[in-house]
């Protein structure tokens, strides 16, 4: 995959080593030359120089043909701009981390439905730990080609789970309303913007990527 991140954060460091040790191609945007100093021999990956709120910059890395747009500068309001910009440009998936919870429903407002809130991750994360399953113990339950897929509810989707017609080896275990955990069954009727995870295997992620995240249709020129 081709996969690029606007905004050298210690998180985007961390996720692009990652990516590039799984064979991805990876391309940073960053606005401060000195980090990209400090990075460039560290990773095996693409820089660009420049602010990638700016379309001129943003579109140097061929976003048509790019499967992943990271958005994960420092600012809130660099990053919800950037990802409009992405959207509008054919990134295929776009990913838009804030700070601030207050704006998470701009960012649904705007269609942002991959907004990640760090703040809540790491709050889920301990409250994990607390419980005794971390992270760790928790992949290790996934056995096999075993996996999670998560997706925000949209309009079509504020329907019963029994509904949504599933294959049956996909199964929706829990979702988050209001930043609240609550377990589902056949009967649960969501809303939209809830934050649903489906266990289910591996082979049926891409049906359900083109389903909740479809490829943009490319815009024809008359």
């Amino acid at each position: 995959m081709r996969i690029v991140f606007s905004g050298a954060s210690p998180l985007t460091i961390i996720t692009a080593k990652t990516l590039i040790n799984e064979g991805h191609e990876v391309i940073i945007i960053e606005v401060s030359k000195e980090k990209i100093d400090q990075f460039c021999e560290e990773l095996d990956c693409s820089f660009l120089h420049g602010d990638s709120a700016k379309p001129a910059i943003l579109s140097q890395v061929d976003p048509k043909n790019s499967d992943i747009l990271f958005c994960l500068t420092d600012s809130d309001q660099i990053n919800i701009i950037t990802s409009l910009l992405g959207r509008s440009m054919g990134f295929k998936r776009v990913i838009t981390s804030i700070e601030d919870t207050g704006l998470e429903q701009l960012c649904r407002e705007l269609g942002l439905e991959d907004t990640i809130i760090p703040v809540w991750t790491l709050s889920r994360h301990l409250d994990n730990m607390v419980r005794g399953l971390d992270s760790i113990n928790l992949s290790t339950l996934l056995k096999e080609d075993a996996r999670f897929f998560v997706f925000i509810a949209r309009e079509e989707d504020a329907i019963k789970a029994s509904e949504l017609g599933l294959p049956k080896d996909a199964h929706i275990v829990f979702y988050y309303r209001d930043n609240k955990l609550n377990f589902a069954d056949n009967d649960t009727k969501f809303h939209k913007g809830d934050e649903i995870i489906i266990l289910t295997r591996s082979k049926n992620i891409p049906d359900f990527n083109e389903r909740w995240y479809p490829k943009k249709a490319n815009n024809k020129d008359n």
